[in-house]
């Protein structure tokens, strides 16, 4: 009845080049990758007429990956994108439902406006960490002993989200390169700007950006999307 495509973005061509010539008639296929655009170009043109493909992208998970890394509470409360496109409705409102009934809530917007979406609260901070990991590592004066023994929040935050699967994340750059790329060239002006603020010692600025910016922290919170609890406001699940 339903077809779930959960592998890296760029390997979805051929998986559903492998799998098109099996589809039963009535089944429905979706996906839980990171980009729609992409996914929707290398899924598409394999489907059979009458197979609806109806993309998705639940937004939660952890750093870790594989069947062992999954948790009954993993889609509580967090949001599940729809992207219909052209798929009948009943079929969207088939994997609505599917997704509200494992605790999600759903939404729907076209594949660019998603893509731009998750490049700023997802694929660029990402990146922003695997760099900040990797400036840690090429800057030599610092060891790797204190990089680990004094790793205090910040730091240690960036390096949770520079653990997560470096398959995946070469693809989801690699095939949301122009959203990426656009939200990158902004972060490097605010940047430069804050660097600026810095070497002038304008510290008013530099309060009223942190001011301005920490709304954001709280709006997340009162969300429901996190907690203010310790710990990167998650809790820990223990291993059955």
């Amino acid at each position: 009845d339903l077809i779930v495509l959960a592998v890296p973005v760029g390997a979805m061509d051929q998986v559903m080049r492998d799998i098109a010539p099996h589809l039963a008639p009535g089944t429905t296929v979706t996906d839980v990758g990171s980009v729609k655009q992409a996914v929707i170009e290398a899924v598409v043109p394999h489907l059979p007429e009458g197979i609806p493909f109806v993309p998705a992208h639940p937004l939660a998970g952890t750093e870790h990956s594989g069947p062992r890394s999954g948790f009954a509470g993993l889609f509580d409360n967090k949001w599940c994108i729809l992207v219909p496109g052209e798929a009948p409705r009943d079929a969207v409102d088939r994997l609505a439902e599917l997704w509200r009934g494992m605790g999600s809530n759903v939404d729907e917007m076209d594949a660019d406006h998603h893509d731009l979406v998750l490049a700023v609260t997802s694929h660029t901070p990402h990146l922003i960490a695997y760099t900040m990991v990797g400036v840690a590592d090429d800057l030599r004066r610092v060891t790797d002993s204190e990089v680990i023994k004094y790793s205090a929040a910040g730091f240690r935050d960036f390096t949770r989200i520079a653990a997560s699967d470096p398959t995946m994340w070469r693809d989801v750059f690699l095939t949301n390169k122009d959203a990426t790329l656009e939200i990158l060239g902004r972060f490097t002006e605010e940047l430069f700007a804050l660097q600026r603020a810095i070497r002038m010692g304008d510290g008013d600025l530099l309060h009223d950006y942190f001011t301005r910016t920490r709304t954001i922290r709280r709006g997340i919170i009162e969300a429901g999307q996190d907690t203010d609890a310790p710990d990167f406001g998650r809790v820990k699940v223990a291993k059955r």
